[in-house]
């Protein structure tokens, strides 16, 4: 079948800003409970669901918003500045949804575009599938799975074997790997999230045994010659939108962190102190820093994002360089990131190490963002090492 092409322009019709405004009190009110029982609250799914924002990244023709890289990065930075799980869980759905461009049009209606709830979820593990007639049998075990307490679909991304066991190879030599959707009912959940942060985001694990996988229910992600809608946004690779979604994440974390210490700033006088922390010089002096280091990181970010959005869409592909840049735009932003919520935590003092303050539960989340994949400082080794001539890393990227 011929690629499908989405002429709409993305995204420009909606204002996703103003939804995320208008549900945010929503995300305010449940963000404690939601931290306690490690997942989503149902009136704060509902609310997600209603605004489209599970659909942000999802092609228009099955219900989707398909907006443009810098309008995901603002949406997703917006929910974060209120809950940072509740953006984790977006973000990771949304990367997910851009499966529906490779699918054949019957299956991501299946999962999307008959369903307006429809979310998938998947995460890294061991999997692996045995083809047989008409599809595959799927055994696995994977965990991170963000979000798939809400999930409707589960996905496993599954070396494929051969007769002899041995794993297949693709032309360079590397594993053949597909990933396997199927109902999230058909999976066994395994509780596993007890985590410092981002907890509500319940990125616990699943196990599935001797699954069959009809074929149509399996995609070669970010595969060109499955590829189905060729609209600019389906140019990116998932990973691309996951770093961008990420580092909106920890921008708006530390946004938050950083308005919180400044209103702190304005009346706390620290024990022993002879002035308020608004009237200490170094304190002046980190604020200012912190305003700078932040508002540039992000900068470079949706720079960076427009430039090669307007460059993708003038040619109609994502270049091995451009994808360097995004990844370098956003491993930088997390780090900044960190950096200014780690100066907003520390200059508060006691302040910031109780529960009922606003900056207690962020310090952790931004510190769980860092460690996942998308936050790896090693990400600026990759391209450093492609900027100096080394063959790129196209693992990471």
């Amino acid at each position: 079948m011929a690629p499908r092409s989405s002429t709409a322009p993305a995204g420009s019709d909606v204002d996703y800003l103003d939804r995320v405004r208008d549900i945010a009190p929503i995300i305010d009110a449940a963000a404690d409970q939601a931290e306690r029982d490690r997942r989503l609250p149902d009136d704060v799914l509902a609310a997600l669901h209603d605004a489209g924002l599970f659909r942000l990244l999802l092609p228009r023709q099955f219900g989707g918003g398909e907006v443009d890289p810098m309008t995901f990065f603002q949406t997703i930075e917006a929910v974060a500045k209120h809950d940072a799980s509740t953006a984790w869980c977006l973000c990771q759905a949304n990367g997910c949804a851009m499966t529906a461009a490779f699918l054949e049009p019957e299956v991501a209606d299946e999962i999307w575009g008959n369903d307006p709830n429809g979310v998938v979820a998947w995460g890294p593990g061991k999997a692996e599938v045995v083809p047989e007639d008409g599809g595959f049998r799927l055994n696995a075990e994977c965990s991170f799975a963000s979000g798939m307490r809400h999930a409707s679909w589960l996905g496993a991304h599954s070396v494929v074997l051969g007769a002899d066991g041995e794993p297949e190879r693709r032309e360079d030599g590397g594993p053949v790997i597909r990933t396997m959707l199927f109902p999230a009912d058909q999976a066994t959940p395994i509780d596993i999230w007890d985590v410092i942060g981002l907890r509500a985001t319940a990125s616990d694990g699943f196990r599935v045994g001797d699954l069959a996988i009809p074929h149509e229910h399996s995609v070669s992600r970010d595969d060109p010659a499955e590829r189905r809608i060729e609209a600019p946004l389906y140019q990116f690779h998932q990973t691309n939108l996951y770093a961008t979604g990420f580092s909106g994440t920890a921008i708006g974390i530390a946004r938050t962190m950083l308005d919180s210490f400044k209103e702190l700033a304005m009346e706390k006088q620290p024990q022993r102190a002879k002035q308020v922390l608004r009237d200490n010089g170094m304190i002046q002096r980190e604020v200012g820093e912190a305003e700078a280091r932040l508002g540039s990181a992000r900068a470079f970010i949706l720079s960076e994002l427009d430039h090669i959005w307007r460059e993708v869409v003038h040619t109609g592909r994502l270049e091995i360089a451009q994808r360097m840049r995004i990844r370098l735009a956003t491993t930088y932003g997390i780090h900044e990131a960190k950096a200014v919520a780690d100066m907003a935590y520390d200059a508060a003092g006691a302040t910031s190490i109780f529960a009922s303050h606003p900056m207690e539960r962020r310090f952790r989340d931004i510190h769980t963002v860092t460690q996942q994949m998308q936050g790896q400082k090693s990400h600026l080794q990759t391209v450093g090492a492609y900027i100096l001539g080394h063959e790129p890393d196209l693992s990471v990227t």
